[in-house]
């Protein structure tokens, strides 16, 4: 009898490992999800959810096809999001999700190459509080963008004839031109212009002003004719408006509190709001991420905002093989958040309150978090601690106590960054592009590697590594960055100089110890239109070695790198070119 009773145990115990090996398969249209058709794809993948959470490993497959995702029956819930919008720009913080995996593990979404169509203005998918979760092979788009588009066909001083692209709908009324989606209309405006002999884009908000103040009548499907007074210097046929209300009142896509995520072969053809926010999570990996326009569409932006944002994360992030063009702001950024001391209560208590306006209401630091006191003006951290409690007051303020007496030499005014939830950050192999923002923005104190990668044609910055406390409160210093085997061509030229790769942290106080340190620019190709290539402020071992610098515009050799207040700066075996 013990013998059958082990052999029935190892039968059991080898059947359960076969049910780990081989994951269950949910297929959403066994829920009702009908591709194609235009129904409403949310209430079935709600159910298949539902049926995975209760498989355990499982596999959420969807058959190749269309789904329409509708706000009506997709979930809501209240988030507080970094850098997204304000309590007057948005007093709700109520998000609509058109695919929600709150509370899961162990799953894969499995697209076959199938889209998502979403419908209104929405977050695209959110991850709440999962673990291990692969999302891979799907597209995702909005039927009605809420950027829209038009072309400049025919100008003169007092007349413009303008091409609106199909997907953008509009309205006319008394003259005047309102934009309109899916449950929402335009209140106010955000423009830039798209020069596509050249692929650059520039702010544009005076140019659209300007049209949007004439009279304007439509002239045809899609063609609208501005009549009034322009000042047509600064912008020519064919170049592409692109505009947008501005308020971030969601976010492209949400993974919260979650770890160990894989976003795979992905198609981000727009996202409204900030992007991809990732915020308070832990080892997530972008492998062939695209955000950038469906080919054959016509349309020119892909991210309302950024394309990946990255908030009070840790473990490692990976950006591998991914391509971002077409960005109203950075492709991406990895940061922290500057909390300022308003209240240093006797013992071991602290409130804290968040300063930016669009940054705030969140669950910035959590029991046994270790912690730095730094000085807002000059950014030097003076003091360490770790956190026994952290107590919401309010959406702006935080009770925190820490496990031992606040240091003496802590004073109201001063700022606390939670030093534990800091990233190692990986980007390789990537194609940056179509932005009038920056590149690349860091602020992490564990080790960057920006490799392989290619940036071209960015208003601003390739790299910027900034850390401030008066500001945006993005926190914090760099300690162990290596910037190797990339191109830049072209980026910078909204600025002047147009340095390519930027060390720029707001102290506004410098001191004998320098904001950032370690940082290796190796090996690198730099393709520009004037002469600057570098710029560092307060940074602590600094190398530019072995790059090659060709410059398509004459320019002064003793401006390719300007330095303030560094030290220990290595700059040698750099070949200088100048096309003739």
């Amino acid at each position: 009898m013990s013998k059958l009773i082990l052999l029935i145990g190892m039968m059991l115990g080898f059947a359960d490992l076969l049910g780990a090996q081989h994951p269950h398969r949910v297929v959403v249209t066994d829920f009702g999800a009908a591709p194609g058709s235009g129904k409403d794809a949310v209430p079935a993948i709600r159910r298949a959810l539902a049926a995975c959470r209760k498989k355990g490993r499982a596999i959420l497959v969807f058959p190749k096809g269309r789904y329409d995702l509708y706000p009506d029956s997709a979930e809501k819930k209240e988030y507080f999001l970094s850098n997204t919008s304000s309590e007057t720009e948005c007093p709700s913080k109520w998000k609509t999700i058109g695919m929600m995996l709150e509370g899961m593990k162990d799953l894969t979404v499995e697209g076959n190459g199938s889209m998502l169509i979403c419908h209104g203005k929405m977050i695209t998918f959110a991850m709440d509080n999962c673990d291990r979760i692969v999302l891979r092979d799907l597209e995702l788009d909005f039927q009605r963008p809420t950027m829209s588009e038009f072309t400049i066909e025919n100008i003169a001083p007092n007349a413009i004839d303008v091409r609106v692209h199909p997907d953008s709908w509009y309205k006319l009324d008394s003259g005047r031109l309102t934009w309109y989606g899916e449950g929402w209309v335009a209140r106010q405006a955000h423009c830039i212009r798209i020069d596509p002999s050249t692929q650059a884009m520039f702010y544009a908000n005076e140019e659209y002003e300007q049209l949007m103040r004439s009279q304007v009548m439509e002239t045809g499907r899609f063609q609208l004719s501005f009549r009034g007074a322009f000042d047509t210097s600064r912008f020519s046929r064919g170049n592409i408006f692109t505009v947008r209300d501005p308020v971030r009142d969601e976010v492209g896509a949400l993974i919260l509190s979650s770890r160990n995520v894989r976003l795979q072969n992905l198609g981000m053809h727009y996202m409204h709001g900030l992007g991809i926010l990732s915020q308070y999570s832990e080892d997530i990996f972008m492998d062939s991420v695209m955000i950038e326009p469906m080919k054959g569409s016509g349309r020119r932006i892909a991210s309302f905002a950024d394309g990946m944002h990255f908030s009070g994360c840790k473990g490692t992030i990976r950006i591998a093989h991914c391509r971002f063009n077409g960005l109203h702001d950075d492709a991406i950024n990895v940061h922290g958040t500057h909390l300022q001391i308003v209240e240093k209560r006797p013992g071991n208590q602290l409130v804290l309150r968040f300063m930016h306006p669009q940054t705030y209401g969140f669950e910035a630091f959590r029991e046994r978090d270790s912690i730095a006191f730094v000085h807002p003006s000059s950014l030097g951290l003076y003091a360490t601690g770790r956190v026994q409690h952290a107590l919401r007051l309010s959406d702006r303020e935080i009770l925190l106590t820490l496990d031992k007496a606040v240091p003496s030499s802590v004073h109201a005014g001063d700022v606390v960054e939670n030093t534990t939830w800091t990233p190692r950050v990986i980007v390789r192999n990537c194609l940056i592009t179509g932005s009038n923002t920056r590149g690349i923005l860091v602020t992490t104190r564990r080790k960057v590697v920006i490799e392989g990668n290619a940036f071209r044609r960015l208003g601003m910055q390739a790299i910027l590594i900034a850390d401030d406390a008066l500001s945006w409160y993005e926190s914090g210093p760099v300690r162990d960055v290596l910037i190797r085997n990339n191109s830049f061509t072209w980026c910078g030229h909204l600025i002047r100089p147009a340095y390519a790769i930027v060390m720029a942290p707001e102290d506004h106080q410098l001191t004998d110890t320098p904001v950032h340190r370690n940082i290796r620019i190796e090996n690198n190709r730099f393709s520009g239109f004037s002469d600057a290539v570098m710029a560092a402020r307060s940074v602590k071992g600094l190398s530019f070695i072995n790059n090659i610098v060709r410059y398509t515009e004459p320019g002064d050799p003793a401006a390719r790198c300007l330095l303030v207040a560094c030290r220990q700066v290595t700059i040698r075996n750099n070949q200088y070119l100048q096309k003739r």
